[in-house]
């Protein structure tokens, strides 16, 4: 199995946004058809559903009383793979939905530039 920067993974539900950025982000929304994922999206699925197994792997290993160092390494193995599949949905963001709203221009462009500017800091964050 070849690894790539799709094999990371988005933030989950509780993603922060500023307030100010909000309006023109569910406007941004709403005005398109599609997200950049939608091509791969089995792929996507197959990808999370294997980070989710690694997930599973650690509460295994928790519950067995595997040696800390080992549990750690497997911690950083599914965090590699979720900041991958977060980079190549974030690819695919710029490629399909920044792209569109720089080809209307005017403020929508200007509100995805703003929302993956955000989505860019919060993954730093990790």
């Amino acid at each position: 199995m070849t690894t790539t920067a799709a094999d990371s993974a988005a933030p989950a539900g509780g993603e922060e946004r500023s307030q100010a950025s909000e309006p023109a982000a569910a406007a941004a929304h709403t005005e398109h058809t599609g997200h950049g994922y939608a091509k791969q999206k089995d792929q996507h699925l197959k990808r999370l559903r294997r980070i989710e197994g690694q997930i599973r792997g650690l509460q295994r290993m928790v519950e067995e009383d595997v040696y800390c160092i080992d549990i750690l390494t497997q911690v950083s193995a599914s965090t590699k793979a979720l900041q991958s599949f977060a980079l190549q949905l974030l690819e695919e963001h710029l490629r399909h939905c920044v792209a569109a709203a720089a080809v209307k221009g005017g403020e929508e462009v200007d509100a995805k530039v703003a929302e993956a500017t955000a989505a860019i800091a919060r993954l730093l964050r990790t």
